[in-house]
């Protein structure tokens, strides 16, 4: 198994740019938070994606991104992309 190409440290860092607060999304254990109650909905997580897609060369379809509600479901979608 392949190193993962996104932690959750750099998604965090994404997610925080993305929104324009350093304080938008709390540190510590959110990888089972869902994204409605850290405060994005998914324009704001589109947003982050393509920064993901951006920053590291992958094409991410928005249909299994809004689809993954969680930092570890993103995560795990972001992953498997770059594996192939």
């Amino acid at each position: 198994m392949q190193s993962p190409i996104l932690t959750i440290d750099q998604l965090l860092r994404i997610l925080r740019e993305s929104a324009g607060e350093s304080d938008a999304v709390p540190g510590g254990d959110v990888l089972d938070t869902e994204f409605a109650d850290l405060g994005y909905d998914s324009l704001a997580l589109l947003e982050a994606t393509g920064r993901i897609g951006r920053e590291y060369g992958l094409r991410l379809d928005d249909d299994v991104v809004v689809a993954a509600v969680t930092p570890r479901q993103l995560l795990a979608v972001v992953n498997e992309t770059a594996d192939r």
